[in-house]
C-alpha cells in the first residue's frame, strides 16, 4: 500500500474534502512516485487516478504505484471531467497555488463547485521516510565532498562564476542529478548580499568567499553554505564569523522537536543581538528541506508553528554589512525529540586560505 497515498486520504477525511486534484510537480512525485513531466492526480477516498499523456505512460507504469494510470488524448480537463461525472464527485479541492490560468480552466470546464485548499500535500512532506532521509544524506555527502575540493580549487584572480562552475561539474561528477538550486558564490563586499549569485567579479585576496549550494540525488536536495577567507582575515572578519559561529552552535544544541519555529529562530538571533549586530541579520534561521530546497516548515521569527520529529531544516545564521561583507554559515539537521542529527559534515572554524 502507497503510505503516501493512505496518509494524504486520512488528511482529506479530517477536512472533510470529497475528492482532490494535484497539480503541483513536486506533489505528484511525492504522492505517485513519478518523476516526469505534464501529470496530475486525481485522488477520493477509494480510487486514484494519474493522467499523464503518451510520451510518459510507459515511465508511469514502471514508477506509479497504487494508481489507475490514465492516457489523455485530447487533454487532462477532459479526463478529469470524465472521471468527476463517473465517480459523481460534488466538490473537488484544488491546491490553492495553482496559476489563475489553471483555476480558470477547472472552473470553466469542469462545472463544479471548486474548493481551494492550502498545503494539504505539503503538510505530509514536512516528516521525511527514511528513504526521503537516506537521499537527502546522499547529496549531502556529495556537497561536503565538493567543498573538500573547492579548498584545493579557489584561488585568488578566479571569477565567481568559475567557481560555481568547478562546484556544479564536480558534483554531477560525483553523482548529483542536478543542483539543488544556482549556486551562490558572493566574494568581497558582495559578500554582503544574502543571495548574491556567482557574478563576473574576480576574487581577490582578503576577501570574504561565501558559497551556498547544493545538489539532488534521487529527487531530494541538500543545502550547504560555508564562507571562507582568502588569505588572512583581518580583527573585524574574524570577529563577525566568531559570533555567526556563536549562534549557529547554540542554535543546533539547544534546536529540537517541540519547539515553536519562532523560538528555534531566537536561539541563534539572541547571539547575534547581544554583540550587536542584530540588524544585520536578516533573515530567518532556516527553512525545511526536502524534495524542493525550500519548503515546510519555516524557522521564522513569525511563525509559531510547532516542529515536528522526522523534519530536515536548515540552521544558518548570517551577519551581512553592507559596503563590507557578511558571514553565513548553514548545516541541515534533521529533528528530533531530544536534539538534532547534523547531516552536515564540513568544518566551520573560519578557513583562511594562503
Amino acid at each position: 500500500m502507497n503510505k503516501r497515498l493512505q496518509n494524504l486520504r486520512e488528511l482529506m477525511k479530517e477536512k472533510d474534502i470529497e475528492a482532490f486534484v494535484i497539480y503541483k510537480f513536486v506533489n505528484v512525485t511525492y504522492i505517485t512516485g513519478f518523476t516526469g513531466e505534464d501529470s496530475v492526480a486525481l485522488v477520493t477516498h477509494d480510487k486514484a487516478i494519474f493522467i499523464t499523456d503518451g510520451r510518459y505512460t510507459e515511465q508511469a507504469e514502471k514508477e506509479v504505484k497504487d494508481f489507475e494510470v490514465v492516457e489523455h488524448k485530447t487533454g487532462i480537463k477532459e479526463v478529469l471531467k470524465e472521471y468527476i461525472k463517473t465517480l459523481e464527485i460534488k466538490k473537488l479541492a484544488f491546491e490553492e497555488n495553482i496559476s489563475y490560468g489553471q483555476y480558470k480552466e477547472l472552473k470553466e470546464f469542469l462545472e463544479i463547485e471548486l474548493i481551494p485548499q492550502a498545503n494539504l500535500v505539503e503538510t505530509l512532506r514536512v516528516v521525511k521516510d527514511e528513504e526521503e532521509i537516506e537521499n537527502i544524506k546522499k547529496a549531502q555527502n556529495i556537497t561536503d565532498k565538493a567543498f573538500e575540493h573547492l579548498l584545493n580549487f579557489i584561488n585568488v584572480g578566479m571569477t565567481e562564476k568559475e567557481v560555481a562552475l568547478e562546484l556544479e561539474y564536480f558534483m554531477k561528477k560525483q553523482g548529483a542529478e542536478d543542483l539543488s538550486f544556482d549556486t551562490i558564490v558572493a566574494s568581497g563586499k558582495r559578500s554582503s548580499l544574502p543571495h548574491g549569485k556567482a557574478s563576473e567579479k574576480v576574487i581577490e585576496k582578503g576577501d570574504f568567499v561565501t558559497i551556498d549550494f547544493g545538489c539532488k540525488v534521487g529527487g531530494y536536495c541538500s543545502d550547504m553554505t560555508r564562507t571562507i577567507v582568502i588569505g588572512k582575515a583581518n580583527e573585524k572578519q574574524k570577529e563577525i564569523y566568531n559570533i555567526v559561529l556563536e549562534a549557529q552552535q547554540r542554535a543546533i544544541n539547544n534546536l529540537k522537536a517541540g519547539l515553536m519555529s519562532k523560538e528555534a529562530d531566537l536561539l541563534a538571533r539572541s547571539v547575534i543581538e547581544e554583540k550587536g549586530y542584530g540588524q544585520y541579520f536578516s533573515h530567518s534561521l532556516g527553512h525545511g528541506v526536502g524534495l524542493e530546497v525550500h519548503e515546510a516548515p519555516s524557522l521564522s521569527s513569525k511563525k509559531e508553528e510547532i516542529l515536528k520529529e522526522g523534519a530536515i531544516v536548515t540552521v544558518e545564521p548570517g551577519i551581512y554589512i553592507p559596503d563590507f561583507g557578511g558571514v553565513r554559515i548553514e548545516d541541515m539537521v534533521l529533528l528530533k525529540q531530544d536534539g538534532v542529527i547534523n547531516l552536515t559534515k564540513s568544518p566551520k572554524y573560519l578557513i583562511e586560505l594562503n
